[in-house]
């Protein structure tokens, strides 16, 4: 569910939104198969770093993987969305192959991105690209293996 509402007017500064969202990461999210946090930079003041993960959904080459992801909020984030990439290996349409990066332009979510939308909003989409019948019985490289 994005936040701050539809139907609100106010706009939340970034810092605000981002500990907003830290907070909720920390308490967890849905049935815990997606999760995300500040990364392990304690010098990262402006909360840029993020870390995400993934267990693959079931009825998927994914299932039972965990994929590692890095997310970077830039200072005209949530106006613009995050630049996401995969730290693990995966073969996704919207990912590139050599470098792990969603390509925005592949990705529904981030093409048409939304100040209301979340870190949380997009690793949850990327979940269900996973299972996405494109996507959901694409060969994988080897699980344990990085970009």
């Amino acid at each position: 569910m994005p936040m701050g509402g539809a139907s609100s007017n106010v706009v939340v500064p970034r810092n605000f939104r981002l500990l907003e969202e830290l907070e909720r990461g920390e308490k967890g999210i849905g049935d815990g198969t997606v999760s995300y946090g500040m990364d392990d930079d304690g010098d990262d003041i402006f909360m840029r770093s993020w870390t995400g993960t993934i267990i693959g959904p079931l009825n998927s080459v994914h299932e039972g993987r965990i994929y590692q992801l890095k997310l970077f909020c830039d200072k005209d984030y949530p106006d613009k969305p995050p630049t996401v990439r995969f730290h693990s290996r995966i073969n996704m349409a919207c990912v590139n192959p050599d470098t792990g990066l969603v390509e925005g332009n592949k990705l529904h979510m981030l093409a048409n991105w939304q100040r209301e939308y979340t870190m949380e909003n997009i690793l949850t989409q990327l979940k269900k690209e996973m299972a996405a019948p494109h996507n959901r019985k694409l060969v994988q490289p080897p699980e344990g293996t990085f970009f």
